[in-house]
């Protein structure tokens, strides 16, 4: 299954473009999923798969639904512990959604479309409609980072002493964690493993959605940074809302003129935008969709293997030069980043990577865990940072 993953600036169009590339693709005999949490003109609004047409299907996600349905699961976990403390348990009618719940409704949709739990069963094409920009790339990096929190704190080799706990409880005076924890820590770790595989697989890209101009100009230019850390793909950026020239009113022919300044930037960086034209009004439903790429609906890449596969986002490469002496160089893509915005740390088997607002932790290959970093430099929109063999931990031969 191939994953198109849909974004752009707030107010964009991102969801009309999310949904007029699943029709475009379900139409080319595709079959096909489309999952968003907004309402879109025409489609079901179910919070199950649902046909749309000959080879589509969408659901839209309800964050408030599954809150309630997560949070009277822990409260029924803890109902023990809650009535040895004389807690009052909650109704689901009282509960209201905090912040948050809807980048982990999303990332439960995406485990369920990864895992095939969808009765209509297996899709040869699955589209997400994600949030805004910045939004998305912080929820796309989540599975990562929660992963690495629970290995943290709650690490699964200490289940082995289970058995103790109750002596150790004694002897140190405070409760250990329940085994339920550790289960419950197990079973959210193997979804989040799930959502990361589908986020990393060489299937999965980005569609970039955006109106021509200055301020998308400069948030595509700052996002560059973070899709290449977080090892994303992008696919193609469409240019949404595009305005006819030569208007005769003095206002929209100075706009179209400053859309096509920004698209003639973004033809020189290709590749060259999707241009989908301005309609005149909101698109109303699956015909106006699919009339927005005019003679041909917005290009969907091809659900086979030539779509969106890119090399990995890092790679390891040996020093050259006579004076290499074993010296190994981890080397990772970072377009548009400043040297200055750049923060580099070095704990244990891992890398700390700061950009700008952009952070990830990232492990390090086997063979670079028993070096030691001797250097890091920028250059031409590549990171290469220098691992030297630590003696102690890699000894030479002779």
């Amino acid at each position: 299954m191939r994953t198109v993953l849909v974004t752009g600036p707030g107010g964009a169009g991102r969801t009309t473009v999310a949904a007029a590339t699943a029709l475009a693709s379900a139409r080319d005999g595709a079959r096909t999923l489309l999952i968003s949490a907004d309402p879109i003109p025409g489609f079901p609004d179910a919070t199950e798969p649902t046909p749309v047409t000959g080879g589509l299907w969408s659901v839209r996600i309800d964050s408030g639904a599954h809150f309630r349905a997560e949070l009277l699961a822990l409260q029924q976990q803890l109902s023990g512990v809650l009535d040895l403390l004389g807690g009052n348990p909650l109704d689901g009618e009282e509960l209201t959604e905090l912040p948050g719940s809807a980048e982990l409704a999303l990332l439960h949709a995406l485990r369920r479309a990864a895992h095939g739990d969808w009765a209509d069963g297996a899709y040869d094409l699955l589209v997400v409609d994600l949030p805004p920009l910045r939004e998305a790339l912080a929820l796309l990096a989540l599975p990562e980072q929660l992963r690495r929190y629970l290995r943290r704190l709650l690490p699964q080799e200490r289940q082995a002493a289970r058995a103790l706990r109750p002596m150790l409880a004694q002897l140190a005076g405070v409760p250990m964690p329940a085994q339920w924890l550790y289960e419950a820590a197990a079973r959210r770790d193997a979804e989040l493993a799930q959502v990361q595989a589908l986020i990393e697989d060489r299937a999965t890209t980005l569609r970039l959605v955006a109106e021509p101009g200055p301020a998308a100009d400069d948030a595509l230019r700052t996002a560059r940074t973070a899709i290449a850390l977080h090892g994303l793909r992008t696919e193609a950026l469409v240019a949404n809302r595009v305005l006819p020239g030569h208007s005769p009113d003095p206002f929209f022919a100075a706009l179209a003129a400053q859309q096509e300044k920004t698209l003639a930037r973004w033809d020189e960086e290709g590749p060259a935008p999707i241009r989908i034209a301005h309609l005149g009004r909101d698109p109303e439903g699956p015909d106006d969709l699919l009339a927005l790429g005019g003679d041909g609906a917005p290009a969907v890449p091809g659900t086979g293997d030539e779509g969106g596969r890119a090399a990995d986002p890092w790679w390891i490469e040996e020093a050259g030069g006579p004076d290499g002496d074993g010296i190994l160089v981890w080397c990772l893509r970072l377009p548009g980043a400043v040297k200055k915005d750049l923060q580099l740390v070095r704990r244990g088997g891992e890398l700390l990577l700061t950009v700008g607002p952009f952070h990830r932790i990232v492990p390090l290959e086997p063979a670079l865990r028993r070096c030691t970093v001797s250097g890091a430099a920028l250059t031409d929109g590549v990171l290469r940072v220098r691992f030297t063999p630590d003696p102690a931990l890699w000894p030479r031969t002779s």
